[in-house]
């Protein structure tokens, strides 16, 4: 490993001011203006508050990132690359060029990425993977919803809940850690038999109830509340500062080659002989929003608790009208999958997402940018 460039101490050091989206600008004293509404103020100009993260770059910090091959995890190794971290990621299998091409291309992997080989359900696996780490992000766990009954444990259940813990425990071995980013779900927050209309708004208080899943075989939701549920008990017991993202349906562009479930799911409704479209009604929110998360959880020292991130919950009807917008000359799905009244919509409150600093990318920009994507990487030939 190259030599850590030495920090100097933090009371020497002003920290660069950082916004959404932006990187490495040195911070500016907010010139003397006429008070104005907070309603006007954006994040962009706030004045610096408990909110703002500590470090605005990540030059001799060491994080870890698990199930690093995966879409979401993708994106928050180039953007944790791109502030100067050092990154140490675990794939299944390191000598897989379709788990990790695209990650050695990222720029700063060559000098600052460290790939290991690590097994979820394996006890100890990540103990070498975690050590002398400042963070950990744990991502890796499976998405699919066509799972079976049979194979319930042994590939969705297991990999979530035991691998959850495994890497848990390895992170409480590990002094260096001051805090764990755990990418759960709202799948783990919104199904809990209650009514979800319109006029409701979900929060960070929901949790989803796994008894009612099973009775409705949402077996991909039973697997995620499984698993924030033993995370929340496992850190209380360990006192270990941890701390989860719950996105909805994540889309966006992908940079691995591989097609994931959510962009699959735009897929479905895109590609040639599509006739109907679901009776769903989803939360949906852009990856890199997801990725920036992440990382504002782990830098923001008051970030504390579970973050929902949902740009928009909508219908597949309101998908396919704007994807028709946007793709006019495309033959898209005319009819509903059911005659049934369509799933309603509800909300999610943003508020504490927005105390982190995301602005939210909006669906129309999400969309057209998964579509984008999938026709670069040849899924789709519109």
């Amino acid at each position: 490993m190259r030599a850590q460039t030495k920090i100097p101490p933090p009371s020497r050091q002003r920290p660069p001011f950082r916004t959404n989206g932006e990187r490495g600008e040195s911070y500016k004293k907010p010139p003397k203006r006429t008070p104005v509404s907070t309603s006007d103020l954006t994040f962009t100009n706030r004045i610096r508050d408990k909110h703002t993260p500590i470090m605005s770059t990540g030059a001799g910090k060491t994080v870890c990132v698990t199930g690093a091959s995966g879409y979401i995890a993708s994106w928050l190794v180039k953007l944790l690359l791109s502030r100067g971290y050092i990154v140490r990621a675990s794939v299944r299998d390191p000598n897989d060029p379709r788990k990790t091409e695209h990650l050695r291309a990222l720029d700063g992997a060559s000098e600052r990425l460290q790939l290991f080989k690590a097994n979820l359900l394996e006890e100890g696996s990540f103990d070498s993977v975690v050590q002398g780490c400042d963070g950990v992000f744990h991502t890796a766990s499976p998405f699919y919803h066509d799972v079976q009954d049979p194979q319930l444990q042994k590939e969705l259940i297991d990999p979530a809940v035991k691998g959850t813990l495994n890497v848990l425990n390895s992170c409480a071995k590990t002094q260096s850690i001051k805090r764990v980013v755990l990418t759960s779900s709202i799948a783990a927050v919104a199904y809990n038999g209650k009514p979800r209309t319109p006029e409701v708004v979900l929060d960070e208080t929901w949790f989803s109830n796994p008894d009612f899943c099973r009775e409705t075989k949402l077996w991909y939701v039973v697997s995620k509340t499984l698993a924030e549920d033993a995370a929340w008990k496992l850190a209380k017991e360990k006192g270990m500062d941890m701390v989860t993202i719950n996105p909805a349906m994540v889309i966006g562009p992908l940079l691995q080659p591989t097609l994931n479930t959510s962009a699959a799911a735009v897929l479905s409704i895109m590609k040639a002989g599509a006739q109907t479209f679901p009776n769903a009604t989803f939360g949906w929110v852009h990856v890199k929003d997801v990725a920036e998360a992440h990382i504002k959880a782990f830098e923001t020292p008051s970030a504390n608790g579970r973050y929902c991130l949902v740009e928009k919950v909508a219908h597949y009807s309101e998908v396919v009208n704007t994807l028709k917008k946007l793709y006019p000359s495309v033959q898209l799905p005319e009819k509903c999958a059911d005659d049934k009244p369509y799933v309603p919509t509800y909300q999610v409150s943003k508020e504490k997402a927005k105390s982190l600093g995301i602005e939210f990318i909006p669906l129309e920009v999400s969309l057209k940018e998964t579509v984008e994507s999938l026709k670069e990487k040849g899924f789709v030939d519109l």
